[in-house]
């Protein structure tokens, strides 16, 4: 990661802002996150990240949403997704096992209709959870007021963006 950390201090602003774009979707987080370099280590990366993170707006927050798929876009998606730990990384999705042809039209249904109550899609960090754990997350978001759960969505973004950062390279 040392090796990492270099190669994104020695970029463009502009090289350093498409890096971070790829972690987290708010423009304006990549842009600040690329100006407060350079970064120590890994550690600064996400201590920083986090900060930045808490200064976002709402309409910051939603762009970052905007570059996650929608979960019940494609059932077929849904099915591949979930179709075996073999084509997931043991660190990012162990537990990930086969679902059920209910579970996946539970998920996608959920997700169109949770998109409808908050007019953003469900987000959450999927790493090492099985879709019906996922699909009892998101059946317990949904009687949340918009406020709370946008809060709890920026949440999950943080802890999206935290496990992408520890993949830059």
């Amino acid at each position: 990661m040392a090796n990492a950390v270099a190669a994104l201090n020695a970029l463009t602003v502009e090289g350093a802002t498409t890096a971070f774009i790829r972690c987290c979707g708010s423009s304006r987080w990549a842009s600040l996150m690329a100006v407060r370099r350079p970064f120590s280590g890994l550690e600064a990366i996400l201590r920083v990240a986090d900060q930045t993170w808490e200064e976002m707006e709402e309409s910051d927050i939603l762009e970052a949403f905007e570059h996650h798929p929608r979960i019940g876009a494609d059932l077929e998606s849904l099915r591949e997704k979930f179709a075996s730990t073999k084509e997931w990384s043991s660190s990012e999705q162990a537990a990930v096992s086969s679902a059920s042809e209910e579970t996946l039209l539970a998920l996608r249904d959920g997700n169109i209709e949770y998109e409808k109550r908050y007019g953003f899609i469900f987000i959450t960090c999927a790493s090492g959870r099985s879709a019906e754990e996922i699909l009892k997350e998101l059946n317990s978001r949904m009687h949340h007021n918009y406020g709370d759960e946008l809060q709890i969505a920026a949440q999950e973004q943080a802890k999206i963006t935290r496990l992408r950062l520890e993949k830059l390279e």
